[in-house]
């Protein structure tokens, strides 16, 4: 056995027994659906669950702060998930984290740490969570979270009291909620049995001017309804959905920055506004086809949203965000809630993006077409070329831009990647599912923003295209609108370019032809290679391309 520290975490259904009773076969079948978001975020959150039974779930996190994080996360997510479930069937979890003393054992955890997480658990309210003042003191200053100090709490099984913070939950509108405060139990045993007479007499003094009070105002009121006719109410929705969120980013990394919500799924440089294009989409809503968001986004779509009937709608903004509305009482009343909901996520994430609705019912309203979309595959992994990423040798973009992402990129959760625009332009996603799902919603956004098709210039931890070092990178070479070829060699250099993998350079010489270095294990012997063969067919030869890259001297 083998005794460490570590931050646990505790989760459990509120009111799961009575949800089985109701109707066992959809109850589980959403808690698998919601234990899918609960593991990928332990997972991101470099956690691990060590022992689930039933509806609960315990896990062991490195720190406080990544696991207070990673419950926050949860929270708003599912959260999200009931809103389309009426009352009395949403899902809800508690959720308890302690620091402690735990003991190792065939991979399980055993401790006090563990039981004292199960008992903030039950003092938790209902989708809400309560932490230790260990693990307060640990976050309180490292997240932008709220906390709402209850007391020391007498639980059961534990012969100390345990001092216990819940934790403030955003709401849809950007504030947060005012956990009730739970008096303490060992300040009341504490009280001396002489003062229970003198509160009893106090309690009913009070009940007693408390019940005249509520009398006069009842009858006030039924005089004034007597001369006033009533208001009518407005109409209200009897189900609301909003799209699940992107996987959060990490970017609370940064300095300076707050703690985004989970469903910022995207950071981006400042950049010009998309380009509309000129054919808008129109047609029925197809799910695989939606632009910018993430694979959960795209379940719901397909699921909940195709099979709700109107009036409902769904908005998005080329940073990821998106909202959604079903089962309104008008189209107008659904195209409102869905915009809302989404500039409400986007404006929390301090995205500059402005929310557009995408579909209405199921037909697309997009003012804008597709993205510019560069050929599949979007990334290939070449030994030869690719190296570890460096936020100092992004090309193309300025200083503060490679601060940034060494803020934001680098510390991120895996997959993420960056695309970068022609014109500077670059846009990363961060902790998505598979590096592919990552390299799409960048490209796809990056697209968006700068009107043409972009490139991937690193994911995770790597850059995927050839850096080049000896020459300064000038934007992106397409070899055959380059005006440096002569026209009737752009076609051979395209070819030839092709899928050559490794190292490739083209020069020219002063008539236009190109001289190539293909496939060479190194820049330099590109280089080299690319100046020897120009030279054999034309005079004062230069490199203008490395890679992807057009490139000039270095100043």
């Amino acid at each position: 056995m083998k005794r460490k520290i570590a931050a646990i975490f505790a989760a459990d259904i509120a009111g799961y027994s009575r949800l089985v009773a109701e109707d066992e076969e959809e109850t589980l079948r959403r808690l698998a659906s919601y234990r899918e978001v609960i593991d990928d975020f332990i997972a991101k959150a470099n956690g691990r669950i060590f022992n689930t039974a039933g509806d609960a779930v315990l896990a062991e996190f490195p720190s406080a702060v990544d696991a207070v994080r990673c419950a926050i996360d949860i929270q708003e997510s599912l959260r999200t998930r009931n809103m389309a479930y009426p009352p009395s069937r949403q899902m809800s979890f508690r959720i308890g984290i302690t620091i402690g003393d735990v003991v190792e054992r065939n991979g399980d955890l055993l401790g006090d740490g563990v039981n004292i997480a199960a008992r903030l658990e039950g003092l938790a309210e209902v989708g809400g969570i309560c932490v230790s003042r260990a693990v307060h003191e640990q976050v309180a200053n490292k997240l932008s979270v709220q906390f709402a100090d209850i007391g020391a709490q007498e639980v059961k099984n534990i012969p100390t009291p345990v001092h216990a913070y819940m934790v403030a939950m955003r709401r849809e509108d950007g504030t947060y909620t005012t956990p009730k405060l739970k008096k303490p139990a060992s300040r009341m045993a504490a009280a001396p049995v002489w003062m229970w007479p003198l509160v009893v007499a106090i309690v009913s003094v009070v009940a007693i001017l408390v019940t005249g009070f509520l009398y006069n105002t009842k009858l006030k009121q039924a005089m004034t309804a007597a001369v006033t006719p009533a208001a009518t109410p407005s109409p209200t929705p009897t189900a609301v959905a909003v799209a699940p969120s992107p996987t959060p980013t990490q970017m609370a990394k940064a300095p300076m920055a707050p703690m985004p919500p989970s469903n910022a799924g995207a950071a981006m440089a400042p950049m010009p506004a998309p380009s509309p294009s000129a054919v808008p989409l129109t047609g029925k809503l197809v799910a695989d086809s939606v632009p910018f968001i993430n694979e959960r986004i795209r379940s719901y779509l397909a699921g909940d949203y195709s099979a709700s009937g109107d009036y409902k709608a769904f908005a998005l903004n080329v940073g990821g965000f998106s909202g959604s509305a079903l089962n309104q009482p008008t189209e107008e009343a659904a195209r409102n809630m869905a915009l809302d909901q989404c500039q409400k996520r986007a404006d929390a994430a301090q995205s500059p993006r402005r929310c557009e609705l995408y579909a209405v019912g199921n037909n697309v309203v997009y003012t804008h077409g597709k993205p510019p979309m560069p050929p599949s595959p979007f990334f290939r992994h070449d030994a030869m070329t690719e190296r570890a990423f460096a936020s100092k040798d992004f090309p193309m973009v300025r200083d503060p831009a490679k601060v940034r992402l060494e803020n934001i990129f680098v510390p991120a959760a895996k997959s993420r990647s960056v695309a970068l625009g022609p014109g500077g332009q670059y846009f990363m996603v961060l902790g998505a599912p598979t590096p592919e799902d990552s390299a799409r919603r960048s490209l796809e956004s990056c697209g968006a923003i700068s009107g043409v098709a972009c490139m991937i210039v690193a994911v995770d931890d790597n850059f995927v295209v050839p850096i080049p070092t000896l020459l300064r990178i000038t934007g992106f070479f397409h070899a055959a609108s380059n005006a440096s070829i002569i026209a009737d060699a752009r076609d051979e250099v395209v070819r030839k370019l092709g899928d050559a993998m490794g190292w490739n350079a083209v020069a020219v010489g002063t008539a236009g032809r190109p001289g190539l270095g293909l496939k060479a294990a190194d820049e330099q012997t590109a280089v080299n290679t690319a100046l020897a063969d120009c030279a054999r067919r034309d005079s004062d030869c230069h490199v203008i391309a490395i890679g992807p890259f057009t490139v000039g001297p270095i100043n």
